[in-house]
């Protein structure tokens, strides 16, 4: 591990111009890369004391062995020359964005002589086109089937295109009019290109010149009275706009935007776009991220756009030549000007779900690849706004899936119990883990919360909610001791009245009761805390205040990721793609999401509590009469004995009690407090 004190720089030789920098460790990799207003405000910031540095930075500088920087002469030059270094060193310490390769694509091998549709998954190739991905395999292949009718192309694999040259006779998609049968000459190549190329132009949004054509040829079919054409060309026509319609149409005008929208926690962060071209949706995208170095929402969409822009106009400049195979006669095919859609790739516009940096930068850089203006916006309102929540909402759908399959695997869970008990030096398996949390808003209304997670998974059966009141309620620290020796008490209780009752042996007849479980169960091996120190602290002594001394504590601080273990002047910092770090957000998240339910559903009802409940003799069929006959608390409060007489209900003994009730709870009432804000109304 390296001191980043022994490359430091000097302040005054690093120079205040915009660049791009790069962190290299030992064998000379670079592991980092970055762009700055002002490279040495930028670069000084790292070599801050390293207790001031977050885990993530500050492995980063342990890792590094030196630091090289570029002056350029704007932010929009360090802008372009941090993506080409990106994508040329693939540093381990930058954000890389992996794509979501589990939905399956159209694909027309257009770098190939004689292209080919397929249904693919998995690693893109440069020279093809790709459309998708479609949740369900059977709609493309659907899809593809209608579109092979108007778009015959070759579908087969190279090892059957192959056996029917050779043999002299196309497979049975020739004989059934769904291949054009380049195979056997019954299309030219040059002419099989092209068809490939118009069911491209197809996918890409472009139907209605293909669907009016058709109709003109149906019209002249039909006025020749050759109706077997006529009616050939009418299904045809069906097929398409079978396979068009499959796309819903999202916007109402004819709107070409990309929409992109992030979901993120502490660890990882998701990304969906919707690429709608022509009011359609046309494709979506899916990218899962570790969150390897310190950024917010605004940075990971500016790396996000860079990445996914600057590869669409590498993509479309390296495969001009590629996607253009040789023909009969060894000349080069090159699509039309009509068929050059590839500037669909960026759209006029780029939405965002929140502002990334350097929105400014973004926007020249993409008019630049473009050639035209391209402008970037968080939609506010109307359509686009719905269909961003949408997007959003598949990008929070998409993490949620992600981390669900890491926890769901028998195996990850297996190594990540493994990961932390070696972590944390615990010498006994974790196979039952209890998490508690506080909840509270300025000191009201405290609640806690108790998750348990057995061989890494939720046991929500044990699930245990807890009120925190009186003296314990003062602080998160004395409500976390109250908590952990009221659960911890319990278990002692239990255990003494098992001993008591001696070892259960024997045969149990048919039909006898079961014991009534325990309430709590067992004890856990692991308990983690929300918090720091204060908290763990507070924890440990609580279990040794009752003479537990194998149960182990940890606390999960939100802001780092720390692990604090009692009595330790420094955190346990775990790997940021640590399986164990995984588990333990999981379990905090869980705890946390369990109290803030019941805090909400305990101060919604303190919130609702009336000076009518306080009323003797008067149940809610009578609060109500009350409050339908007076219309408010404060006009029942001046009300008379004989008016409150005339509600329905009402003698003249309980209006007085009302009356006394009523007069008494005015002159001992406190001032009226929001509870949510703890504001004294007036």
């Amino acid at each position: 591990m390296a001191d980043p004190e022994s490359y430091r720089p000097a302040r005054q030789d690093i120079p205040t111009d915009p660049g791009v920098y790069r962190f290299r460790d030992e064998y000379g990799r670079v592991i980092y890369v970055g762009k700055a207003k002002n490279l040495r405000n930028r670069l000084s910031s790292y070599f801050a004391p390293p207790h001031a540095l977050s885990p993530k930075t500050r492995a980063m500088v342990t890792t590094a062995a030196g630091v090289e920087w570029t002056v350029v002469g704007s932010e929009l030059e360090s802008l372009q020359l941090e993506y080409t270094w990106i994508k040329e060193f693939t540093p381990r310490f930058n954000i890389a964005y992996r794509d979501d390769k589990s939905y399956p694509y159209l694909a027309v091998t257009l770098a190939e002589r004689v292209p080919r549709a397929q249904v693919v998954r998995g690693e893109k190739k440069k020279g093809n086109r790709y459309f998708g991905p479609y949740s369900q395999a059977w709609a493309i292949r659907e899809t593809l089937d209608a579109l092979l009718r108007v778009f015959p192309i070759r579908t087969c694999s190279q090892g059957v295109y192959r056996r029917a040259e050779q043999s002299g006779r196309p497979c049975l998609l020739g004989y059934i009019d769904k291949c054009s049968a380049p195979c056997v000459g019954r299309i030219s190549a040059e002419d099989h290109y092209a068809l490939a190329e118009d069911l491209c132009r197809f996918m890409a949004g472009h139907a209605t010149p293909f669907i009016k054509e058709l109709q003109r040829q149906m019209q002249e079919a039909a006025e020749a009275m050759d109706f077997e054409t006529a009616a050939a060309r009418r299904d045809d026509i069906a097929a398409l706009e079978k396979a068009f319609e499959r796309n819903a149409v999202v916007l109402s005008d004819s709107t070409d935007a990309d929409f992109f929208a992030l979901a993120e926690d502490e660890l990882e962060a998701a990304v969906q776009v919707f690429h709608v071209r022509g009011g359609r949706i046309r494709g979506q995208r899916g990218w899962v991220t570790e969150k390897v170095e310190e950024a917010d929402g605004g940075r990971l969409l500016e790396q996000l756009l860079e990445q996914v822009y600057g590869e669409t106009a590498t993509d479309a400049a390296e495969s001009a030549e590629a996607a253009a195979p040789t023909v009969p006669g060894g000349s080069k095919h090159r699509p039309s000007a009509e068929l050059a859609y590839r500037e669909d790739a960026i759209p006029r516009t780029v939405l965002l779900s929140e502002p990334a940096d350097s929105t400014d930068r973004l926007e020249e850089w993409l008019s630049g690849l473009r050639g035209s203006r391209v402008s970037i916006a968080v939609p506010q309102r109307g359509e686009k706004a719905h269909l961003m929540e949408t997007v959003q909402e598949n990008a929070r759908q998409a993490l949620k899936l992600h981390k669900s399959r890491r926890a769901g695997d028998i195996t990850t869970r297996s190594a990540s119990l493994q990961e932390l008990q070696e972590a944390l030096d615990i010498p006994v398996p974790l196979m039952r883990i209890e998490c508690y949390d506080i909840s509270h808003v300025q000191g009201t209304n405290v609640v806690a919360s108790m998750v348990v997670f057995e061989d890494g998974l939720p046991r929500k059966a044990d699930y245990r909610k807890f009120s925190v009141t009186g003296e314990a309620a003062r602080d998160d620290t004395a409500s976390m001791y109250d908590v952990i020796s009221r659960r911890f008490r319990r278990h002692l209780e239990e255990q003494a009245e098992r001993q008591a009752a001696g070892p259960r042996t024997g045969q149990v007849e048919a039909g006898t009761e079961a014991p009534e479980r325990a309430r709590f169960a067992y004890p856990p091996s692991l308990v983690v805390v929300d918090g720091g120190p204060p908290q763990v602290a507070a924890a440990a002594r609580a279990l040794h205040d009752l003479g537990i001394e194998d149960v182990h504590v940890v606390g999960l601080a939100k802001r780092l990721e720390e692990v604090w273990v009692p009595d330790d002047e420094f955190p346990v910092i775990l790997p940021r793609a640590s399986q164990g770090l995984y588990l333990l957000q999981r379990i905090r998240d869980e705890a946390h999401r369990f109290a803030i339910t019941f805090h909400r559903k305990k101060r919604s009802s303190a919130m609702t509590v009336s000076v009518l409940d306080e009323l003797p003799g008067v149940g809610p069929a009578k609060q109500k009469a009350l409050l339908k006959h007076f219309g408010s608390v404060k006009k029942l409060r001046a009300a008379r004995v004989e008016d409150i007489e005339q509600v329905p209900g009402f003698g003249r003994t309980l209006a007085e009690k009302v009356a006394a009730a009523l007069q008494a709870a005015g002159d001992a009432a406190a001032p009226a407090v929001n509870m949510t804000t703890g504001e004294v109304l007036p």
